[in-house]
C-alpha cells in the first residue's frame, strides 16, 4: 500500500528516488498515480499530511496588492471561503484558498466539473495571448482519462448532453445563436457515497508500493547542476526547520499557481532571476474566474424557472452521475460582441428564517423568542424531518453500500433534493426565489503576478506577493451575459430576472467581484519562451528534467471550474514521462 512517512525519517535513507513530485494535490496525485506500476520509486512531497494544521496552513501566507482589499470584497471573501476549510484564514490567504494536506484543495472544493471549450483554445484578437499550444481535440482523451479518476461520467457539457443522457430538450427553447447549454457534473467519492470526491481518500484507498508519500516536508529550492540546465532535486524542510536535501532527475512541481511560480523564483543559486525565468515570465499572468450576483427571481417565479433549469440524474456505466445546466454565450455573438466567454448559472435562495436555526436555539436555551421559533418550527415540520433523516444516513452508522444505493436513487429521482442537501450540509432551508450567478474567464494581463515579497515565512524565505486586478474586460462580460439572459428568457416566455442594481444602473464598477479559489496561470504553457515558461510537455523551459504541473501552466483561463482541466493535462503529462523513461536505455546504447 502507499506509504507515508514523515521528512525526518525519510531523509535517513530515501534511496535512489526516480520521480519527485512537489505537492499531494489532486494534479500531483494524478501524476503519481498514472506514474505508478512502472518499476520507478516515486515519491510526494507534502507539507502537512493528512490533516491541515494551523502551522501549515501558516505557511500558505501571501502579501497582497490589488482588487480584494476595500470592505465589500473583504467581507464577501469571509462570506464566500470561511466555510471551505478549517484552518482558511483571510489575514492570511489574502488571495486565494490553498490547502497544505493531502488531497489539496479537493478538502474545499464542491466537485464542481466541466472541460473548456474549444473557443478556450483557439486565439481570439480580441483576448490578448489567446490560443493553446495544444488542441481539444489532442487534450480529450487524456480528460477522459481523468475524468475516470474523479468519478465523473461522459465529458459532454452542452447540448449533445440530450442525446447521450437519452433526453429530449427541455422547453421552452433558447435562441442558441445567442445563448447555448452549458452543463457541469459533480464528482462522487467512491470512499463516502454521501461526499464528493477527494483526492486525498481516493489516492490512498488504492495499494500502490512504489509510492511513498513524504509528509511535514515543505520544498525550499529546487536544485540544478552549476549552470541551472538540469534538474537534482529538492532541498526540503519539516516544520521544526530541519533541512534535507532529496536527489531526483525528474521533478515536477504541483503546488499550486501561486507556490509553483514562488519556487521558481526561489531558486536562484545556478540562475539569479530563478529557474524558468531568462525572459521574465515566471509569476505573470494570474487569472482566476471573476463571477458576481447578476440577477434574481422572486418566490412566485420559482416553479417555472426551477423547472427548465433542473439539475439532471444519469446513469452511466454502473455509476449514477448528477449533471447542472447553465447557460453561454454562443461562440458566434462572442466574436461579433468581442467579449470573453462567460456563462451563468442558478442558485436557489433560502429564508433567513431556517427553522433548524431555531431548533438549535431552544435547545441551547439561547431563544429570545421561543414561541415564534416554536411557531416556525411547527410551520416547517416536513423541512426539520428531512434534515434530521438526511444527518441520520451520513453517519457512521449507515453500511456503505447502503449509502451508495440511498445516493444514486436519490440522484436519478430527484437530483435537484440532492443538491439543495449537499448545499446545505443536511440542514435544508425554505426556498426563496432564485439567483443567477455569472462567471468568466479572466484575460492573461503580464500585470497581474506573483513576485518575491520582503516578508518572509518561517523558513526565512520571501513569501509570495499577489498583484491581482480585475480590469473591465470582466466586468463588462458579466453585465453583458446578465442583460443577454434577461432579454432571452423573456423572449422565450419565461419570467424576466430583476437585474442586479450594478446591472441595472450600468456600473459595472461597483459589482462586489472576489477570487473564487480558481488560481491559475503563472508559469504558462507556450511554444515561445519569450511568452511562456514551459514546453507543450509542461517541461520548464532551459531545465531538463522540472516539468510543473496543475492550473499554472494554463495559457487561458476559460469559465469552467479548473480541476478537470488540471488533472487532464497532469494524465498527459506522466504519459510524456513514460515515454522518455521508456527511451532512456536506447538513448544510452
Amino acid at each position: 500500500m502507499t506509504t507515508l512517512v514523515p521528512l525526518s525519517q525519510f531523509a535517513q535513507n530515501p534511496g535512489k528516488i526516480d520521480l519527485l513530485i512537489v505537492g499531494a494535490g489532486p494534479s500531483g496525485l494524478a501524476v503519481a498515480q498514472e506514474m505508478s506500476g512502472q518499476g520507478l520509486n516515486i515519491v510526494v512531497l507534502e507539507s502537512a499530511g493528512l490533516i491541515e494544521t494551523p502551522e501549515t496552513a501558516e505557511l500558505c501566507r501571501v502579501d497582497h496588492d490589488g482588487d480584494l482589499r476595500s470592505p465589500a470584497p473583504l467581507a464577501k471573501r469571509q462570506e464566500f471561503h470561511a466555510e471551505s476549510t478549517v484552518h482558511w484564514d483571510p489575514d492570511v490567504q489574502r488571495y486565494g484558498v490553498r490547502c497544505r494536506v493531502i488531497g489539496g484543495s479537493t478538502i474545499a472544493w464542491a466537485g464542481k466539473s466541466a472541460t473548456f471549450d474549444e473557443t478556450d483554445f483557439a486565439e481570439r484578437p480580441w483576448v490578448p495571448l489567446s490560443g493553446w499550444p495544444i488542441s481539444r481535440p489532442e487534450l480529450m482523451p487524456y480528460l477522459d482519462r481523468a475524468a475516470d479518476i474523479l468519478n465523473l461520467g461522459p465529458n459532454v457539457y452542452d447540448e449533445k448532453f440530450w442525446d447521450v443522457a437519452g433526453r429530449k430538450a427541455p422547453e421552452p427553447k433558447l435562441n442558441e445563436s445567442r445563448l447555448k447549454p452549458f452543463f457541469w457534473q459533480f464528482a462522487r467519492s467512491r470512499v463516502d457515497p454521501m461526499d464528493i470526491y477527494r483526492s486525498g481518500p481516493e489516492f490512498l484507498e488504492e495499494q500502490r508500493s512504489d509510492v511513498t508519500i513524504v509528509t511535514d516536508a515543505t520544498a525550499q529550492k529546487i536544485l540544478t547542476d552549476p549552470t541551472g540546465r538540469f534538474v537534482r532535486g529538492l532541498s526540503v524542510a519539516n516544520i521544526a526547520g530541519e533541512v534535507f536535501e532529496l536527489h531526483a532527475d525528474t521533478c515536477v512541481i504541483a503546488a499550486s499557481a501561486v507556490e509553483n511560480a514562488r519556487l521558481l523564483l526561489l531558486s536562484n543559486d545556478a540562475k539569479p532571476a530563478g529557474l524558468g525565468n531568462d525572459t521574465d515570465q515566471v509569476g505573470r499572468y494570474l487569472m482566476d474566474h471573476p463571477g458576481a450576483h447578476v440577477a434574481s427571481f422572486p418566490e412566485k417565479d420559482l416553479k417555472p424557472i426551477k423547472k427548465r433549469f433542473s439539475f439532471y440524474g444519469l446513469s452511466h456505466n454502473g455509476r449514477t452521475l448528477m449533471y447542472m445546466p447553465g447557460l453561454s454565450m454562443a461562440p458566434e455573438l462572442q466574436r461579433e460582441e468581442e467579449q470573453l466567454n462567460c456563462a451563468v448559472y442558478f442558485m436557489m435562495e433560502r429564508a433567513e428564517d431556517n427553522p433548524f436555526d431555531a431548533l438549535k436555539r431552544l435547545l441551547k436555551r439561547q431563544s429570545d423568542r421561543p414561541l415564534a421559533d416554536i411557531k416556525n418550527i411547527i410551520a416547517n415540520a416536513g423541512i426539520v424531518g428531512a434534515g434530521v433523516a438526511q444527518k441520520a444516513l451520513q453517519s457512521g452508522i449507515v453500511p456503505r453500500k447502503v449509502k451508495q444505493m440511498v445516493s444514486n436513487a436519490a440522484i436519478l429521482i430527484s437530483p435537484n433534493f440532492v443538491v439543495e442537501e449537499f448545499e446545505t450540509r443536511g440542514i435544508p432551508h425554505k426556498l426563496t426565489g432564485v439567483a443567477i450567478h455569472a462567471i468568466t474567464e479572466q484575460p492573461p494581463r503580464a500585470e497581474n503576478r506573483v513576485t518575491l515579497s520582503d516578508q518572509t515565512d518561517r523558513f526565512g524565505n520571501p513569501l509570495p506577493r499577489v498583484e491581482w486586478e480585475i480590469g473591465a474586460a470582466p466586468r463588462r462580460a458579466l453585465a453583458g451575459i446578465a442583460r443577454l439572459v434577461a432579454d432571452e428568457l423573456e423572449a422565450s416566455g419565461l419570467p424576466r430576472p430583476q437585474l442586479a442594481d450594478w446591472v441595472q444602473n450600468d456600473r459595472p464598477e461597483d459589482a462586489v467581484i472576489i477570487d473564487m479559489a480558481h488560481t491559475l496561470g503563472t508559469t504558462r504553457m507556450s511554444l515561445d519562451p519569450a511568452t511562456g515558461v514551459v514546453d507543450q510537455n509542461c517541461r520548464v523551459y532551459g531545465t531538463e528534467g522540472l516539468y510543473v504541473a496543475g492550473g499554472s501552466v494554463f495559457p487561458t483561463s476559460g469559465h469552467a471550474n479548473p480541476t478537470l482541466m488540471m488533472m487532464g493535462i497532469a494524465v498527459r503529462l506522466a504519459d510524456h514521462l513514460k515515454d522518455k523513461a521508456s527511451q532512456k536505455p536506447a538513448a544510452a546504447a
